[in-house]
């Protein structure tokens, strides 16, 4: 086996989504970091969970898919996340984002500094961003991160915790953005951005010094653009089964192949293929194929052999 080559952390939520049909884990952060570490790379999460079973049984599921637990600080009082899901007579979810939870609580301690400090991407969103506590807490770790290292912003906007002013910090603080086709029209007024989406891009990369921008389109595909360049992907055509993960499947891949210094063509292949995946399974993070992850396990053969 391969060592991984990359270190990646996420920072931000874990949870308990209660389903009608039960409980499933999951939170954006995690989904991803899940995906990184499936994808080749030595991934773990900066979170936070309560002193309950809902936690222990996140420990669990975390060393079930060799993931490190060592980053996931334990509450002694706030519970364990949790978002409420009921479906509408038309079938449309709605949710209830539980407040005052552990992940409201995440801390730059010395175990977190560490692990962005050895980071080669650190990927963040705006919803665990929704105390002012934590609004430091990110703000804290990203300034300990190499100057090199790509600091990812995956917005996912989630009313009603949509803050100008963390969006706005977020992305002067972040050098890389994923985002989809309903969140940037947000940003587009927000920043009094015109044109067409990839004017828009453009636009936020030169006002944010962006290195990279994934912008995902659901039944439309993907852009991707870096350097100036814009690579559109159609979208790959499968039989939908779930969506829930697939926005955090196509982070990873896309994290994964940058660093992997792959083309945008390329990285828009593959990371579309990943999503196009997870959207026919059910759940947030299935387990890949072998044709799926074997790209990015000749990649990781390569730099071995190259180091």
């Amino acid at each position: 086996m391969i060592s991984p080559e990359f270190k990646i952390v996420g920072i931000g939520e874990v949870l308990w989504d209660l389903l009608p049909a039960g409980q499933q884990l999951g939170g954006a952060p995690a989904n991803f970091v899940c995906h990184a570490h499936a994808l080749g790379a030595d991934a773990r999460l900066i979170s936070r969970i309560g002193n309950d079973p809902d936690g222990r049984e996140i420990i669990e599921r975390f060393r079930a898919r060799g993931l490190p637990t060592d980053t996931l600080a334990i509450d002694s009082t706030a519970p364990t996340g949790t978002v409420s899901v009921t479906v509408d007579a038309a079938g449309h979810p709605q949710y209830i984002i539980h407040e005052n939870v552990a992940w409201d609580r995440i801390a730059a301690d010395e175990i977190a500094l560490e692990a962005v400090r050895n980071a080669d991407a650190v990927c963040f969103g705006s919803l665990a961003q929704r105390t002012p506590h934590v609004v430091k807490t990110v703000a804290t770790l990203l300034a300990a991160t190499r100057p090199d290292t790509l600091r990812i912003f995956d917005i996912n906007l989630r009313p009603p915790f949509i803050q100008a002013d963390v969006i706005t910090s977020s992305l002067t603080a972040a050098n890389a953005l994923k985002l989809n086709d309903q969140e940037l029209p947000v940003l587009a007024e927000l920043f009094q951005l015109t044109g067409s989406p990839a004017e828009q891009l453009t636009a936020l990369a030169k006002r944010f010094s962006l290195r990279l921008i994934a912008l995902t389109r659901g039944g439309d595909g993907s852009m991707l653009w870096a350097d100036g360049q814009l690579v559109e992907q159609p979208r790959t055509p499968i039989t939908v089964r779930d969506t829930v993960g697939a926005g955090d499947s196509f982070t990873a891949a896309v994290t994964v192949g940058f660093l992997h210094r792959w083309s945008l063509d390329q990285i828009s292949q593959h990371a579309n293929a990943v999503a196009a995946y997870v959207c026919s399974q059910a759940g947030a993070t299935p387990p890949l194929p072998d044709p799926l992850l074997e790209p990015f396990q000749a990649a990781l053969r390569k730099d071995a052999v190259t180091c």
